[in-house]
């Protein structure tokens, strides 16, 4: 193991300094990497200072063998992918990487996953622990290097997803998986409400199957696993054979996000880009016109679209799931919160939790739900 990378000696005692001058000023703070996902969840607002993670860079630790890795929060996402792609590792939930510019801080604070999260599972699942500053500006370790059952709030997977507003990532400890040794992408002309129908038998057979994606009337089935069996699938599902460089770059620019259709214009301020988190065996929604995504069998369903946030969290809703615009056209609907509120109990727990770590409501204020 070679030495950790050189970050910024002064990084956590001047990001301590701006916790506690915040604290004492009654101001807030917007935690803030690259700003690769300055556009996802509640608009920050413009007059809160911001405590960078970009000078703490560089892997602290890395070990092949035990397939755990611990980064620290400012490290480029392609920059960590890239020494364990030297072990032919990988993390397999595929977090995007938006242009090169996402961070290991702000990949678990979105908690995002790529299309592998049918099979791999989402990022959460491979946080083991974390380094985080509170609103005292202590420095906790949650968790650890190992998978383990713990007793209480899981407070590693807690921050996961919460949008920096409970602390301050300083680095995370991850589980990393060998990469497959052997890939095939398979495309088949199907109809929306067909592709989930078939990802969904296909996925309940033991069939090696990565990642799905249907658009444009196309259903993409990408295999991966042992040469053996990404072989006996081909034969066994049909369809055709996408050329590797093709396949490569389709699942990367999916990964990404780095296709038109996952972009908003200021010039349609009427047309987001929502994220529909259903079960996978979920109807297609027909009742747009639309263009839609489907990913992970069925269970994610992406639609740009002028529908208001009322009829697609109804329908969500009444899939069982919830609707999340990912994207917003224009700042009115981030002021009013672009995920599915809670319900009272659950929000209650929110507000706990905040309480408990930062009741001062110093980090990243109204990024999950407005009030938080």
């Amino acid at each position: 193991m070679s030495p950790p990378t050189p970050f910024d000696p002064d990084w956590l005692r001047q990001s301590s300094e701006m916790i506690l001058k915040a604290g004492r000023l009654g101001q807030s703070l917007n935690i803030r990497g690259q700003g690769s996902k300055d556009f996802y969840g509640g608009l920050p607002a413009a007059t809160h200072p911001v405590l960078t993670t970009l000078p703490h860079t560089g892997i602290v630790d890395y070990d092949p063998a035990e397939l755990v890795v611990v980064a620290r929060c400012g490290t480029p996402i392609q920059e960590l992918e890239s020494v364990l792609a030297k072990s032919q590792q990988a993390l397999a939930f595929e977090p995007p990487r938006f242009a090169g510019r996402g961070t290991v801080g702000g990949m678990i604070a979105c908690g995002l996953s790529g299309p592998r999260r049918v099979s791999a599972g989402a990022a959460k699942d491979f946080v083991l622990g974390m380094t985080v500053l509170d609103g005292q500006a202590q420095a906790l370790r949650f968790g650890g290097t190992v998978m383990k059952n713990v007793a209480g709030y899981d407070m590693s997977r807690l921050h996961t997803g919460a949008m920096g507003t409970l602390g301050l990532i300083v680095d995370v400890s991850l589980k990393v998986l060998p990469l497959p040794t052997a890939e095939a992408t398979l495309i088949f002309e199907a109809a929306a409400q067909e592709s989930i129908t078939w990802t969904n038998t296909w996925l309940g057979q033991p069939l090696p199957i990565a990642a799905t994606c249907w658009r444009d009337g196309r259903l993409y089935i990408r295999l991966a696993g042992a040469s053996a069996g990404v072989r006996a699938a081909r034969e066994k599902l049909g369809g055709e054979l996408m050329s590797e460089s093709a396949a490569r770059d389709f699942w990367a620019r999916l990964r990404d996000h780095d296709d038109d259709f996952f972009f908003v214009s200021s010039a349609a301020p009427d047309h987001h880009l929502w994220r529909l988190s259903v079960p996978s065996t979920a109807p297609h929604f027909d009742g747009l016109t639309d263009p839609q995504c489907i990913e992970w069998g069925g269970a994610l369903r992406w639609v740009k679209t002028r529908a208001s946030a009322a009829t697609l969290r109804a329908w969500a809703s009444a899939q069982g799931g919830h609707a999340t615009c990912f994207r917003a056209a224009s700042d009115t609907i981030r002021q009013q919160g672009t995920l599915t509120p809670p319900d009272a109990a659950l929000m209650k727990i929110h507000q706990r939790l905040k309480q408990e770590l930062d009741h001062q409501r110093i980090f990243n204020p109204d990024r999950l739900y407005p009030g938080l």
